[in-house]
């Protein structure tokens, strides 16, 4: 089991830079499969998940290198194959090979995926949208398979009955290349799903759009690929460190940011009395006096992000009152709590997805563990504001979600070690 280990107590300083998207990336490379000639993406991050989508593509005879940020797919080889149930149960956005494989041949079977353990995450919606395209779903012994090859994929209307990232980003991979016209509406709108947009527009695809209400695809019969795709700024890695300079810093610099994408967390901050300068593409955080509680309600983008409300939550030990998060996303985003508890902060849920954060004027290095990516994080921060040393346990979710998390944090001065994985192979 990989463990990060923490010796709390040192301030934070100087700059880190941002990664891409993980939540862009994960989508991404199974979209690259709907190209008939080899694809490159540059600013991919050093993440776990990228290894075992790889490890995926392998399964299916797709060759890819992954180096330095820089990840070259050739799917021109591809064909048919079981894929590999382990590196699937490993990350929930395998899914996304649902839509991908659909698109490209008209059929897939896929084992139902795994991942964070967050209650309850239907896929629902991503059927309802893959037989509205003309495609059978039936699901057996937990595999999913997915055909529509009698009749091939027809473009339909489909309208969502709730806002998914993960249905409408499918949806887009399965029609793409769907004979005539989709419109789904009432879409998600992150700033992940336009990313994924351009990519495939710029591989000749026809999707209009994406960041709105509706998204209209007329099909085409190829993509190919003319340049390479940059992968956007991870807003999440990115209020992620914004958190943690905010907590326990002496003055970070944030390089590699969009900071339209943060503008509901930023203005949080703002409330809370931040020190904080916002540019161009680098956001500097000063050091913090006097906050202010606040109190948070986590909504679909350009909301405040559920991925975010863990990150937040040492930074609102600091606040001189209660502050209050209210999770609308995931009510049982809740596995964080008993573990910063365990630290000796004053945080509670009384009542599902309801959170008060508590004024804690000292927290203290004990054993605790990751149950999941977002958790994890907000355990390594509050590891580094606490008094002796921290033992995460479980990491390999944070090493799942966040670039070349171990580097970037000591460079800005974070005494850490990791232990139980093999950093350089990552590949399951």
């Amino acid at each position: 089991m990989a463990k990060i280990i923490i010796n709390g107590g040192h301030k934070v300083a100087g700059q880190v830079t941002i990664g891409g998207a993980k939540n862009s990336t994960v989508a991404l490379i199974p979209g690259a499969i709907l190209a008939d000639t080899p694809v490159n993406f540059d600013n991919v991050p050093q993440i776990l998940d990228v290894k075992n989508l790889q490890y995926i593509l392998a399964a299916m005879n797709v060759h890819s290198n992954f180096h330095d940020g820089d990840l070259s797919i050739d799917p021109t080889t591809i064909r048919e194959a079981p894929l590999p149930a382990t590196a699937i149960k490993s990350l929930r956005a395998s899914y996304y090979f649902m839509g991908a494989l659909l698109g490209r041949f008209g059929r897939a079977t896929v084992t139902f995926p795994g991942g964070d353990n967050l209650g309850s995450r239907p896929i629902d919606q991503h059927i309802k949208g893959f037989e509205a395209l003309g495609a059978k779903v039936t699901e057996e012994n937990d595999v999913i398979h997915i055909d529509a090859t009698e009749n091939g994929l027809k473009g339909a209307r489909i309208a969502l009955d709730t806002v998914s990232v993960g249905a409408t980003i499918n949806i887009i991979l399965a029609a793409v290349r769907a004979e005539g016209q989709t419109i789904i509406e009432n879409v998600a709108k992150e700033p992940e799903i336009i990313d994924i947009a351009t990519f495939l527009n710029n591989m000749g695809a026809n999707i209009r759009g994406a960041g709105t209400d509706t998204i209209r695809i007329t099909g085409v019969d190829t993509l190919k690929a003319q340049n390479t795709h940059s992968v956007i700024p991870d807003r999440i890695e990115a209020g992620t460190y914004m958190s943690l300079a905010a907590a326990f810093g002496d003055g970070v610099t944030i390089q590699n940011v969009i900071p339209e994408h943060l503008e509901s967390y930023t203005s949080k901050l703002m409330e809370m009395g931040v020190d904080m300068q916002i540019g161009d593409e680098s956001i500097y955080i000063g050091p913090s006096r006097n906050l202010k509680p606040v109190s948070i309600k986590t909504m679909p983008y350009p909301g405040f992000a559920t991925d975010l409300q863990q990150p937040i939550t040492p930074l609102l030990f600091l606040a001189e009152g209660e502050s209050t998060i209210i999770e609308t996303i995931y009510p049982k985003r809740i596995r964080h709590i008993a573990e910063l508890r365990r630290m000796g902060a004053d945080v509670s849920s009384l009542n599902p997805g309801e959170i008060k954060v508590n004024h804690s004027e000292r927290l203290v290095g004990t054993t605790v563990e990751a149950a999941e990516i977002r958790a994890g994080a907000a355990l390594v921060i509050a590891a580094v504001m606490a008094d002796g040393q921290t033992v995460i346990d479980n990491a390999s979710h944070i090493l799942r979600g966040y670039d070349r998390i171990a580097e970037k944090l000591r460079g800005l001065g974070v005494d850490l070690k990791i232990e139980g994985v093999d950093l350089i192979n990552l590949m399951p």
